[in-house]
Parts: structure tokens; sequence; C-alpha cells
């Protein structure tokens, strides 16, 4: 599953002049985006999650649980492995309750699950869209044989179907370290997709008059295309890398749902609905919970990438 990036991505504000004449600091749209109700809400989405991801071993010490630990005294053997107790088990000692079967804390295996899913989102995105930015700003910028090169290589890897590919390549591949082999599977499929709307940017910018102005004072082409065209391209990257976060999170899950991902004991959001598919009639909460922590973060990510499109286009109207 590739990005799902958009064909226009706004025009970073001081495109078209030079950077440091740039009106909109970083600071200002920090501001501009937490004076919008809905962006405001999502960032505060992402903090407690992304906290909670962070604090996942000094909360397991609060607890007394981590992500491995069974409580045979949350289940009630006579009934099939269902929690003891409504409500999925949730209790005192189970924020969330326990996982039916076999009773792992839910509260800690959506805290580390929310550890392996951003840190494989996170990762993927940085090197996809450095090697998008990079890759796009050269075939934007240069032109001619190099790019034709990468276009060609971009429409190659764009034209697969991704998902399928990706289910076929973590199914080959040995085991191993699996979210590290999930960092640069999505990788190679994702940075086309970056690295498409960062070559029509440069494109833009190559002949605007700062440009000119660079090369007439004689500076190198390496220098023009790292000192004056991609600090002119921060905000379309800033705001590819937000987008591109939720979807490398929504394809992690799937990925582990479908069984190819991370694989047990290690916790997955995906792999955790995959499990509860077989629960959901008699337990509902275990199936409910990581999927709504699935689908927060997703949207946070989602909203914060559309108010920053939105902010970043404003900017440069103005």
């Amino acid at each position: 599953m590739a990005i799902p990036a958009p064909d226009t991505v706004g025009v970073p504000s001081g495109a078209g002049a030079p950077a440091s004449g740039a009106p909109a600091s970083g600071r200002a749209v920090v501001r501009d985006l937490l004076r919008r109700p809905g962006a405001a809400i999502a960032v505060g989405v992402l903090g407690l999650i992304g906290a909670m991801a962070l604090a996942a071993p000094l909360l397991a010490g609060l607890t007394g649980w981590d992500q491995y630990s069974f409580d045979p005294s949350a289940i009630d053997s006579y009934s099939g492995g269902l929690p003891r107790g409504g409500w999925g088990g949730i209790s005192g000692d189970h924020w969330f309750g326990v996982e039916p079967g076999n009773g792992r804390d839910m509260f800690m295996r959506i805290a580390y699950g929310a550890r392996v899913s951003l840190a494989i989102a996170i990762s993927a995105t940085v090197l996809t869209t450095t090697v998008g930015v990079v890759l796009g700003t050269l075939a934007g910028y240069f032109g001619g044989w190099v790019d034709t090169g990468l276009s060609r290589a971009m429409d190659f890897l764009m034209a697969f179907p991704a998902l399928i590919f990706m289910i076929a390549l973590l199914s080959a591949l040995p085991g191993g370290n699996r979210p590290v082999l999930l960092v640069l599977v999505l990788s190679v499929f994702g940075w086309p997709y970056t690295a498409r709307v960062v070559r029509g940017q440069a494109l833009s910018l190559r002949n605007q008059e700062f440009v000119e102005a660079a090369r007439a004072s004689g500076a190198s082409r390496w220098a023009i295309v790292f000192r004056e065209v991609l600090p002119n391209l921060r905000g379309t990257i800033v705001v590819l890398a937000t987008l591109a976060v939720p979807s490398y999170v929504a394809t992690e899950a799937g990925l582990s749902f479908l069984g190819v991902g991370v694989t047990p004991p290690t916790p997955s959001w995906g792999q955790m609905i995959a499990s509860a598919a077989t629960w959901y009639a008699v337990d509902p909460l275990f199936l409910v919970i990581p999927g709504a922590f699935l689908f927060a973060t997703v949207v946070a990510f989602t909203v914060i990438g559309d108010h920053l499109k939105s902010i970043l286009d404003e900017g440069a109207v103005h």
C-alpha cells in the first residue's frame, strides 16, 4: 500500500523568492496550527498516544504488567478464556481489560504496540522522504537524462500493486528483524510518491529569479540545488511527511493483520485486531480498543497534514 500523496501539494511559502525571504517561520506555522480547534485536538491526541508509547517501560513498572506477562486469574477458564468481570475485564489492575484466552494486559499491549507502529511509520517516513526529496529535486532541477531515468524508475515502482508485492516480499524474506524489514519494504514502494511531487515543485522553482541570480553569481549547480531549491521546498516536504506517517501506520497494521508484518509475541495494533476477530462477538472491547487507537492515530495525523497544507497555501498566497 503506497503513500496516497496528493497530485498537488501547496507550494511552500517563499517559493519564488530566496529561502531567506520566506515570510512564514516554523514558529508562526505552529502557532497558526494550534489556533485551529481541529488541529489542536489532533495534536493533543497524538501527544497522548506518543507519551504513552515513550513511557511504556515506566507504565509497566507502575501497573506491574508488561507486554508479555500473563494474568491467569483475570480470565475464566470455564468460559473458554473470557475475561472475568464486565467490559473485557477492565479493573484497577487492568485499565483496558485483558486479552481473552491468555490474560495479557491490554493497556500495556496497546502502549508497546504504539511504540512499534509509530517507530516503523516514522522511520519509513524519514527514509522515504529523504530519498524522495533528494531524487525528486535532482530530477526536477537537472532535467534531461537525469529526469528521464528517475521518472521512469518512479513510474515502474508506482505501476506495481504495492500491497500484493509487500505481502509477497515479506512472506518470502526470512523472519529476522521484522520491523527493519517492514521499514525497508515500505520505503522501496513509498519514495516515488514523494519524489513525484517534489520533482514538480523543483521544476517550477528552477527558472525563478532567485535561482537565475544564483547562477549569474557563479554558484555551482549543486550549491543551487542544496542552498536555493531545497530550502524553498521545506513546506511541501513537511506536508508530505505528515501525510505519509498515517499511511505507513495503516499499512503496517494491515500487513500485521494479514500475518506478514510484526510477528507475535511483539505487540502490534493490526495483530491485536486480527486476534480479536474470533472474539468480537463475546468480547467486543478486544476489537474496539486497538481499532480506536489505530483510527485516532491515522485521523489525527491526516487532520494535521491537511491543516498544514492549508496554512502553507495561505502563506504562499499572501
